[in-house]
């Protein structure tokens, strides 16, 4: 069995795991393994948010051109389009941007074709909201797991390499955290606080020491009979229920905001995947949600007695890539979207 940490990002912890070296996980998942190559990822969130029929043409006619602009030079290695309605009922489309070298994305950023677009007045003018949720995290500050050693999502697709073995790291609460080679010497303590600079329209934040950020998907593309009815019956209302308790009361555990999307292809509509995408204060918020939160229970009780009644491989496959990063590693800028939106509403 494999350590979820690669050798070339191991080093002597002066911090233990939560779990002994003989520990046995309850079933196999997988991570990937960035190459020695690889030294920092960008993460970024590309959201157009618009309310009502009237402006569903001009939403979906500027994501279009976020996605052109990604074509451009320097664009990213893999892009994922999604689509949610949030807690004030204005529609938001994604587009989720991963590129594997900080300074091929600043080109990309500063080119004129980029720039001039997203400094354009037309954007403080046009009637739709507008945002950029950039995170650069170094690779020892991200990890990913996967239920299914055949299928990778977002950021994984970007590090391309699956462990060959199932990992050790998972399957217990705090696996996460054992998961981050950073955690092997660093407590990962948030300090300091959110704070804004609004100016005429456009708000940009500056984050803090160790905010954490997670995006945990589902995918029941291959999921059929008795799997599928449950899975969209039962544990898709439960899913939903704890991510609408996030969106909306997650401010009062340490959640600063939530969104939970679809994937949409931009041709053809609505993918069978969706995926949760919160921002937490600290890591050791996001682990006691886990842990102890009812809203999680729920989500994990129903999903392991859907794997219990059926007994057999599931074809639900599960995901997630978890991020803590340093301030340096953060950038946040709204643009006429309403003082819910984001970590907007984090400092209001």
């Amino acid at each position: 069995m494999a350590s979820a940490i690669p050798s070339h990002l191991q080093c002597p912890r002066s911090r233990a795991r939560r779990v002994e070296d003989d520990y046995q996980p309850p079933y196999p998942a997988w991570t990937t393994v960035p190459d020695p190559g690889l030294k920092q990822a960008v993460m970024g969130y590309f959201g157009v948010q618009s309310r009502g029929a009237g402006q569903a043409a001009p939403a979906r006619a500027a994501l279009t051109q976020i996605l052109a602009l990604f074509t451009g030079a320097d664009g990213p290695a893999h892009v994922d389009t999604a689509h949610e309605i949030d807690g004030q009922s204005y529609d938001t489309h994604l587009a989720i941007a991963y590129w594997a070298d900080p300074a091929q994305f600043a080109r990309w950023q500063a080119s004129p074709a980029v720039a001039d677009w997203w400094e354009s007045d037309a954007r403080l003018d046009d009637g739709l909201g507008y945002f950029r949720e950039i995170l650069t995290p170094r690779v020892e500050h991200f990890e990913t797991l996967f239920s299914a050693p055949d299928r990778l999502e977002g950021v994984g697709i970007l590090v391309g390499n699956r462990s060959a073995e199932p990992i050790q790291e998972h399957g217990y609460w705090g696996s996460m955290r054992d998961r981050l080679p950073v955690s092997q010497t660093d407590a990962l303590a948030p300090s300091g606080d959110l704070s804004s600079r609004p100016a005429a329209g456009r708000i940009r934040l500056a984050g803090h020491e160790h905010i954490a950020v997670i995006r945990s998907g589902q995918d029941w593309t291959d999921t059929t009979g008795r799997e599928r009815d449950m899975y969209l019956t039962e544990m898709e209302p439960i899913l939903r229920k704890g991510m609408m308790f996030l969106r909306d009361h997650g401010r009062g555990i340490g959640c600063y905001a939530n969104r939970y999307a679809q994937l949409i292809d931009p041709a053809a509509g609505p993918i069978e995947k969706s995926f949760g995408l919160s921002f937490w204060r600290s890591l050791e918020n996001m682990e006691k949600w886990a842990e102890f939160h009812p809203t999680h229970e729920a989500i994990f009780g129903t999903f392991m007695g859907i794997v219990g009644a059926l007994d057999a491989d599931l074809k639900l496959r599960l995901y997630h890539e978890v991020t803590v990063v340093t301030p340096d590693e953060q950038s946040y800028e709204y643009i006429n979207c309403h003082p819910q939106t984001g970590l907007l509403a984090a400092v209001a």
